[in-house]
């Protein structure tokens, strides 16, 4: 099988059906998911033109998922079913 990660953007204050909604998926998930991360609560972006705060908004990666499938479409199934407040990007992980 193959990994990919799911990131997951945006950012709503959690209320008991949102986390009652995300503990069902990840339930749902449970035999396919090797890793999580999140929420995450702030960051910083650095780049060339310097560093900048990241607060929390509709664009703001929350968290990270891996999980096992076998194609990107298998991936994109389990992301669909997640309850995601902006939207989820869905990356097969290269393997060496």
């Amino acid at each position: 099988m193959k990994k990919f990660v799911l990131l997951h953007y945006g950012f709503e204050k959690p209320t008991p059906e949102i986390m009652s909604a995300w503990g069902k998926w990840f339930e749902s998930i449970k035999d396919n998911m090797v890793d999580m991360a999140g929420p995450f609560i702030g960051g910083r972006e650095i780049s060339k033109a310097g560093t900048r705060d990241l607060p929390l908004g509709p664009d703001s990666i929350t968290g990270v998922t891996t999980v096992r499938a076998d194609s990107l479409d298998e991936a994109e199934k389990m992301a669909q079913g997640n309850p995601f407040i902006s939207s989820i990007r869905v990356y097969e992980v290269m393997t060496r």
